[in-house]
């Protein structure tokens, strides 16, 4: 005879068995069954009785197991959807677990699998902490390096520095096939040029730095500037940037809104940017005039550089705008005084001032007194010694004495004499000569703006009044 609590104990025991074995089977249900049958019999029960309720038990264990089966299945399924398949090169999501004492970050990666982000893979800018660029809790995107034979240093090498450096490079290249630009702050001064901080590193070439030769770069490091991406090559980590094309662009702005409002006659400001032996070339704020030597004073000019210094504001009226050839011709000495203006106050019949000997003719000497006047000093006025030219006591270059016997604004003319300062020699007493009276001519002479009587009419004089004292 079979106990009943026996039974049960056998029961629950090969129910357990089962279990384990993953299957219970009919044969089993069915030894499990008739147990219990013999038991109702003993205990007083017909056996005809305890037939349906031996079907009942093998139906119920069999749920059992069933159910019991599926859920296993399931649970299976849901942990395999868990662990995903994971490669060298594979972007995979991962949390940050833990930071260890060697500042590196564990990660978890689902399905119980691990990864660790070293220091030096967490962010390509310089960080002091790694809590400033990952937290505990935070999910983030990895690369994975390598994988790792260590499961308690993690199961995948990972890089976070890598794959935000693939999303820079993404975005770099769409912004270069879109002709966009970037700002960036320069990190670095290398021989050849600036190394920058686009999320990647940058480099600008020296020739592409500015518009001009720039020869120290010392006051670009740490500051932020903008450029265009001349070319790009993630492959290689290759992006080079100019400054200079930023620069260029600007200045054609500037340029076309210059030139569109230059109108002749205007009065400008600009700054003087650089001189040559033929002038002087103006800044005018995007777009440069030239001021002919010529154009830069009333008087002679030697060189721009005596006049005007590089960087000087200065004030020029414009002669012509030629927007097609982009050329703009500039003057000076249109906007100041003429040097003939106020003469009459600065000097007047009688006065002796101080000349430079300016050219010498057959003729006479010009001297210039003031600043863009001369003067004629005829040749009957050089000396009372008679004289072929005047070469042959002036020299161009030569600062004298003159004494100014005539003054006409208007005409802007001077007349001028150095004999008149000097003492008259004593004269030999000679025969008297017949003179006849001339009128001066009056003819122009398109060199000087002296007349042919200007010319003759002292030399006329002193012979009428060398002949005036012979008879006396």
């Amino acid at each position: 005879m079979v106990d009943n609590e026996q039974m049960k104990d056998n029961m629950n025991m090969r129910q357990g068995e089962g279990q384990n074995a993953g299957e219970v089977t009919e044969e089993e249900a069915r030894e499990v069954a008739e147990q219990q049958v013999e038991v109702q019999s003993v205990d007083g029960h017909a056996v005809e009785d305890a037939m349906p309720q031996e079907d009942n038990q093998v139906q119920t264990v069999r749920d059992t197991v069933a159910d019991e089966g599926e859920e296993a299945a399931e649970s299976m399924t849901e942990v395999m959807k868990n662990v995903q398949e994971i490669h060298i090169g594979d972007v995979v999501e991962g949390e940050i677990l833990t930071i260890d004492d060697n500042q590196q970050a564990i990660v978890g990666l689902g399905g119980g699998q691990e990864g660790v982000i070293p220091k030096n893979e967490l962010s390509a800018a310089p960080f002091e902490s790694v809590t400033d660029v990952v937290n505990v809790g935070d999910v983030v995107d990895l690369v994975v390096i390598k994988e790792i034979k260590d499961k308690e240093q993690g199961g995948y090498l990972l890089s976070k520095r890598r794959i935000d450096a693939k999303k820079v490079w993404d975005e770099l290249q769409e912004k270069f096939e879109a002709g966009e630009t970037i700002e960036a702050p320069v990190t670095n001064i290398v021989k050849g040029g600036l190394v920058v901080d686009a999320g990647v590193r940058g480099f600008v070439p020296a020739s592409l730095v500015d518009t001009e030769y720039i020869e120290d770069f010392t006051p670009f490091q740490g500051e932020t500037y903008t450029f265009k991406i001349i070319e790009i090559e993630p492959s290689e980590n290759r992006l080079i940037l100019s400054r200079k094309a930023i620069l260029e662009k600007e200045l054609d702005a500037k340029k076309e809104e210059v030139l569109d409002n230059l109108e002749e006659g205007q009065t400008v400001t600009g700054k003087v940017a650089r001189l040559t032996d033929f002038g002087a070339f103006i800044d005018l704020g995007g777009v440069d005039g030239l001021v002919h030597i010529s154009q830069i004073a009333h008087e002679h000019v030697e060189h721009p550089s005596d006049k005007l210094n590089v960087g000087e504001e200065i004030d020029v009226k414009v002669l012509s705008v030629d927007k097609e050839r982009e050329r703009i011709s500039l003057s000076i000495k249109e906007i100041l005084p003429g040097p003939w203006e106020g003469i009459e106050d600065r000097v007047q019949k009688g006065d002796v001032v101080d000349g430079t000997v300016k050219r010498l003719t057959s003729f006479g000497a010009f001297v210039e007194v003031f600043p863009g006047v001369e003067g004629l000093v005829h040749i009957s006025q050089i000396s009372h010694k008679h004289i072929a030219t005047p070469h042959e006591v002036l020299t161009p270059g030569d600062v004298i004495q003159v004494k100014v016997l005539d003054v006409k604004p208007e005409e802007e003319r001077l007349s001028l004499s150095i004999k008149a300062l000097e003492e008259k020699p004593e004269q030999t007493e000679s025969k008297p000569r017949q003179t006849q009276s001339q009128k001066p001519v009056e003819l122009e002479s398109p060199d000087t703006g002296f007349t042919l009587g200007d010319l003759l009419g002292e030399q006329l004089s002193d012979i009428t009044g060398e002949d005036s004292e012979d008879n006396q």
